[in-house]
């Protein structure tokens, strides 16, 4: 199995910085390159080829490469890699609710940023219960009223 070319693209130049082209490995062919092999997206895509849609440019080094390597996977000289299942991301739903804080600001106040799961609040919920199960929590005593601050007053005496 052999791997498809990788793209060549240009590095946007700044004049203060000379002035010089640059060319580094981009993400993946442009849909006009496609077109110019006589491909299209899916065609590519159970090839093995990567592809960059946001692209626009069009590059003849790139197409040269491209139809290179198609006609030695269509002479049988070398084998497309399997074609790869596009990657799932998993979003959790969001909750209807009014605010979830999601500005940098809200999700600080809430305890979110040094979560990798940003979106996750069991954490703090599992810390809460553990909370009120040492007593440490002021939810710990709600409910008693006056009746246990009074006898933690007296016990205290003692």
């Amino acid at each position: 199995m052999s791997t498809p070319p990788k793209p060549l693209v240009k590095i946007p130049h700044r004049i203060s910085g000379g002035g010089v082209s640059r060319w580094k490995t981009g993400k993946g062919f442009s849909l006009g390159e496609l077109n110019a092999v006589g491909l299209n997206a899916e065609q590519a895509r159970l090839l093995g080829i990567p592809i960059d849609e946001r692209r626009k440019s069009m590059w003849p080094h790139n197409v040269e490469a491209l139809k290179k390597w198609v006609t030695e996977v269509l002479e049988g000289k070398a084998q497309p890699p399997a074609p790869a299942l596009p990657k799932v991301v998993k979003i959790k739903q969001k909750r209807g609710r009014a605010f979830r804080g999601l500005t940098a600001a809200g999700r600080r106040s809430r305890g979110l940023l040094s979560v990798k799961l940003r979106e996750t609040h069991n954490y703090k919920y599992r810390k809460k219960a553990k909370e009120r199960e040492q007593r440490k929590r002021h939810e710990a005593t709600k409910g008693l009223g006056n009746l246990l601050r009074i006898s933690k007053i007296v016990n205290s005496r003692k």
